[in-house]
């Protein structure tokens, strides 16, 4: 599925979500878009929204110490809260969740454990990272000495940019930044030693807030190949990065000298099934069961 055009009001059209207002719920579905360097490539890669949902409900579920805005993933309750008749929405079987509406915090909370993607290459201009001074000589990978928050701009177009924590604290004040690096960091280590046991590392992830009657929420999605790198921690033990999320697709546009501009390039059919391959088998390995595909 590329796109949805369900008979609800349009609340937006992200890069894999669409999103649709039922008032004080939102409707999100992910499609099969896939996008890198923040542009939406022609290609769809199959099942790869329902991976990122069902993977989203698995730990929404196990993080429930931090209140998140999943409401529901059953159509039942997608139908009766959208006023659909349920058997109108089979589509969205396995790739649509019931949110309740949040005002968003707008900053990525990531947190990284290890020293790759933009980090690596802050690090290698100035040896620190988001104004976090590290020691010097780390190669490509390394473990960090303890996992950094990195909080980074919310863009709505363009590229996200990595900010100090202090400027964070400028701009939603000191209490809600301690808060939103305290907690990122309390679900990061969480998710990285449950993955651990599955066999996988999790180099790092970002997290997104909201506030619900001024609760602060975890929003959006959690612990995906999207927004996370996974490792295959036996490789990784052996001196190799091999990814489970879409580092795969972003080396492959690398390879190919694509310039990063719209539109993206067609992807070959080997690279589409090898993604797909992936994603399904990293919430193989960190839930213990199949996608449900139908």
């Amino acid at each position: 599925m590329r796109e949805t055009a369900l008979a609800l009001p349009l609340f937006c059209r992200g890069k894999v979500r669409d999103v649709y207002d039922l008032g004080d719920h939102l409707l999100m579905v992910a499609t099969d878009r896939v996008s890198a360097f923040d542009v939406v490539l022609p290609t769809p890669v199959p099942d790869r929204g329902k991976v990122l949902t069902q993977l989203s409900a698995f730990w929404f579920a196990r993080t429930r110490q931090v209140p998140n805005h999943l409401v529901s993933t059953d159509l039942r309750d997608v139908a009766q809260a959208a006023g659909l008749e349920e058997a109108h929405l089979v589509v969205l079987r396995g790739r649509s969740m019931l949110v309740r509406r949040a005002r968003r915090v707008d900053f990525e909370c990531v947190v990284r454990g290890y020293l790759t993607g933009s980090a690596w290459k802050e690090y290698q201009r100035t040896g620190s990272v988001c104004g976090v001074q590290l020691p010097p000589g780390l190669q490509p990978g390394a473990r960090l000495p303890e996992p950094l928050f990195t909080p980074a701009t919310k863009q709505q177009a363009g590229h996200d940019e990595n900010v100090t924590f202090q400027a964070l604290c400028a701009t939603v004040g000191p209490e809600l930044a301690e808060r939103l690096r305290e907690t990122s960091l309390r679900l990061y280590c969480h998710l990285a030693e449950y993955v651990a046991s599955r066999g996988l590392v999790l180099a790092d992830t970002k997290f997104e807030f909201g506030l619900v009657a001024g609760e602060l929420v975890l929003i959006d999605e959690v612990g995906t190949p999207d927004s996370s790198r996974y490792w295959d921690r036996e490789a990784y033990a052996r001196g190799q990065l091999e990814p489970f999320d879409k580092q795969l697709l972003r080396d492959y546009l690398e390879r190919v000298g694509w310039d990063k501009t719209p539109p993206g390039p067609q992807l070959p059919s080997d690279l589409v099934a090898e993604l797909r391959a992936r994603y399904l088998e990293v919430f193989r390995r960190i839930t213990g069961r199949e996608v449900e595909l139908s």
